[in-house]
């Protein structure tokens, strides 16, 4: 996250790097997953696990100087009414 600080009207103000914003996802997830059943929850862990890895890596790719957007490819069925959106990544170069 970003703050604009400047000392008075004739000092421009700078962006200041603070800490990174937690994403909770992890946390958000175990919430959800009270009424789930064994296999349910643990294939959320896992899903936000590695969504957690997923997100710790965008950071680093816009450190890096790409812009990273994720669009859905596409979208799987269960066959029971459930369903997940599969992404893919559109990269774009800030130079």
């Amino acid at each position: 996250m970003f703050i604009l600080q400047g000392t008075d009207d004739r000092t421009p103000a700078i962006s200041v790097e603070t800490s990174r914003p937690r994403t909770r996802v992890r946390e958000r997830a175990e919430e959800q997953a009270t009424a789930l059943t064994e296999a349910q929850q643990a294939s959320i862990r896992t899903l936000a696990n590695e969504l957690h890895r997923l997100n710790h890596a965008v950071m680093e790719a816009v450190e890096a100087g790409v812009s990273v957007e994720f669009v859905r490819a596409s979208r799987h069925h269960g066959g029971d009414g459930t369903f997940g959106d599969l992404m893919t990544p559109r990269i774009t170069s800030a130079g």
